[in-house]
């Protein structure tokens, strides 16, 4: 049966109809002939979500290599002489100390302490940065921000498209393709290089606590060529098509923009206030903002949270959490791992309900009884 074929059987679950409205990637032929199972809309392009399923992919990529289709991380690029002064504006990281060649995680911040995006900064010349971006419009904000303030520099989309390499035998692969040791690219460093024919970055850095690699394709036209290469040097390592996994980013404590954080959130709710430095001297949009959070302390923090009783499924919406027989905040992200035998979940709880051992109700949809659930500190 056909995509669309299964698109229009009525009894079919609801699956993803895919317009031109939807961009396409440069990897997505190979996505849909190795088995992608389920999608969803990142960027205004298709992500996979599971390919045999969220246990099957879970385990191969703790054991093994995957190949993913990350086409969706859009970069923002940023180049001309004050690329500095607006990339500095938008974040309260200090960005001055990222060199040519290295990467840093970079909560954008607005006027109001709002989290706009939690992007990763490539710095590929003293006026040039790619923003490498989640799911919200971070190219139309720093447009705007530009324009304001009358910089002179140029903020567009460079039509770049990563695919990742995750997993342990993510170097190994590599390694084989590059014709020299991957080991040599430092963590949240990255090089220029050529792969298949077509000039690529490759970055030591990815959405999993697995290890691996980006590799940002700068020509569409290569992206099958690319994928191929890769493919062929990882077939004897056990290599699969995958996708971001939900129960290893959460064991990873890796945070999702708009599940786990959203504009409503600062810094501090989150607990990214580890990767950012108030008061540099650069000016930065959120200086004002974030000062009176500091002074006025938050009163929401996100825990990490285990979840008794048998396995739940993803959730569709954010779930309420009772403490006490009051409202104690809402669980953002949720996943039964099957290495820890247990659900495993993000939370946004009062800040005096995130002690260790904290014991919550978590009312699961479509369940008459609240669910247990305790914080913990995370998973090994």
């Amino acid at each position: 049966m056909s995509y669309y074929d299964r698109w229009s059987s009525s009894n079919m679950s609801p699956v993803l109809g895919l317009s031109r409205r939807i961009l396409e990637t440069p990897f997505e032929k190979r996505v849909h002939e190795q088995g992608a199972k389920s999608f969803t809309v990142y960027n205004q392009m298709p992500l996979a979500t599971c390919f045999q399923s969220f246990e099957a992919d879970y385990w191969h990529l703790l054991e093994h290599v995957q190949i993913w289709d990350v086409a969706c991380e859009r970069q923002v690029e940023v180049r001309g002489p004050d690329a500095l002064r607006l990339v500095e504006l938008s974040t309260p990281r200090d960005v001055s100390k990222c060199r040519i060649g290295q990467c840093i995680y970079a909560p954008l911040c607005n006027q109001s302490g709002g989290i706009i995006n939690d992007p990763l900064i490539l710095r590929l010349a003293e006026d040039r940065f790619w923003i490498s971006i989640a799911d919200s419009g971070v190219l139309l904000w720093l447009q705007g921000l530009a324009i304001g303030r009358d910089f002179d520099v140029e903020v567009f989309d460079p039509v770049v498209a990563p695919c990742a390499l995750q997993g342990p035998k993510a170097d190994t692969v590599l390694t084989s393709v590059l014709g020299r040791d991957s080991r040599d690219i430092g963590f949240f460093r990255f090089l220029e290089t050529t792969i298949a024919g077509t000039r690529v970055i490759v970055a030591r850095s990815g959405w999993s606590g697995r290890g691996g690699f980006e590799i940002y394709l700068q020509d569409f036209k290569k992206g099958l060529g690319l994928w191929d290469e890769i493919w062929r040097h990882g077939e004897a390592h056990n290599i699969r098509a995958g996708c971001p996994n939900l129960i290893e980013r959460i064991e990873a404590g890796l945070l999702s923009y708009g599940n786990d954080m959203t504009v409503d959130n600062n810094i501090f709710e989150i607990g990214l206030d580890r990767f950012v430095k108030l008061g540099k001297s650069a000016e930065y949009l959120s200086r004002a903002a974030l000062d009176r959070v500091v002074n006025a302390g938050v009163r929401i923090k996100h825990v990490k949270i285990e979840v008794g009783g048998d396995p739940i499924t993803p959730l569709r919406s954010t779930w309420p959490i009772e403490c006490g027989g009051k409202p104690g905040g809402i669980v953002t992200s949720i996943a039964w791992s099957p290495r820890l035998k247990t659900n495993i979940a993000n939370a946004l709880v009062p800040v005096a309900n995130t002690k260790m051992g904290t014991v919550f109700g978590i009312a699961v949809a479509g369940e008459s009884t609240l669910r247990t659930a305790v914080v913990v500190s995370g998973w090994s």
